[in-house]
């Protein structure tokens, strides 16, 4: 073990009572869920001589001695330049990227691959050092699997308002999806609150205790086997698009993880789930000019809608 790593003591306030110790420590020490749960998986977190485990309840008043993870700092990533990631949008304040399949938003344990970060970075970017250690600048992620329009803050300020814009509701997120079978009906809402899969920990599902998700649809071509949709995110929930559609048995075709067919996937050369955020809506946070950016479609996925055209 490192000897960098710096012990903390945390005192449970009233606020976190009886919330599980992953929540609580990730609000806390500002650090990713993720990055919290290895820390437990790791015995790093201690009440008295106990270890803590993620699904642990917390009270007012405990106090908790966690073994903080090595310091990160965003700009010690590898600059990976990646020629397809294209700047759609660049002022003094935020810098908006078309992310192409296979880039993860920033870095994390085990993923070895391209981040936007790391690309921005090798371009020359400044990118803003607030939030979370290891996901410095990001208001608005993507999964490495899904392509499409991505908003990173460059300075503190626009950080913050961005952070305001998005838990305020006021910046439009649309995407294109393909899911499995005929929608009905043919335009709608999904309230249904996410949580973390009560069995599968890297997956996510609707659950009575989830966060509050809201998920507006409408259809835009109907296929044999598949509906083209238009779908506009309300809350960001992790993977929120992909829960919502599996949980209406219509998953998103290509998602093998949330219940796609994978014959169909093969069928349509898919390597992923059919899924582009291809409309970002905006107010600039210096001189609230409103602005609206699109990303058309990339090439696999239209590819698999000229597949589904073939008689």
């Amino acid at each position: 073990m490192s000897s960098n790593r710096e012990r903390k003591e945390v005192l449970i306030s009233q606020e976190l009572d009886g919330e599980r110790v992953d929540s609580a420590l990730s609000k806390l020490l500002e650090l990713s869920r993720s990055n919290v749960a290895d820390l437990l998986n790791a015995g790093d977190v201690v009440q008295g001589k106990k270890p803590l485990s993620k699904s642990d309840r917390v009270r007012v008043g405990d106090r908790l001695i966690v073994t903080l993870p090595e310091p990160f700092d965003p700009l010690e990533l590898r600059p990976t330049p990646i020629e397809e990631l294209e700047i759609v949008y660049d002022d003094q304040d935020v810098v908006v990227v078309n992310k192409p399949v296979g880039c993860a938003a920033h870095a994390s344990p085990g993923w070895m691959g391209p981040t936007v970060v790391g690309a921005l970075i090798a371009r020359g970017y400044r990118i803003s050092t607030s939030g979370p250690q290891e996901r410095q600048g990001i208001v608005q992620r993507l999964d490495a699997g899904t392509s499409g329009l991505m908003l990173l803050a460059k300075n503190e300020n626009s950080y913050t308002a961005m952070k305001n814009q998005f838990r305020n509701r006021t910046v439009k997120k649309v995407y294109h999806t393909l899911v499995q079978g005929h929608i009905d009906p043919s335009e709608g809402t999904i309230d249904a609150p996410i949580g973390r899969h009560p069995r599968e920990d890297y997956r996510f599902a609707v659950v009575a205790d989830g966060k509050p998700s809201i998920t507006h649809y409408q259809v835009l071509e109907l296929y044999s086997s598949a509906s083209q949709l238009r779908v506009e995110l309300e809350t960001g929930r992790t993977h929120q698009i992909r829960v919502h559609f599996n949980a209406l048995r219509h998953p998103l075709v290509g998602d093998l993880a949330y219940g796609g067919d994978p014959v169909l996937a093969a069928k349509l050369e898919l390597k992923r789930p059919w899924l582009h955020a291809i409309e970002l809506s905006f107010t600039q946070p210096s001189t609230d000019e409103r602005i609206t950016l699109h990303a058309p479609l990339p090439a696999d996925l239209q590819r698999a809608l000229e597949f589904l055209t073939v008689k």
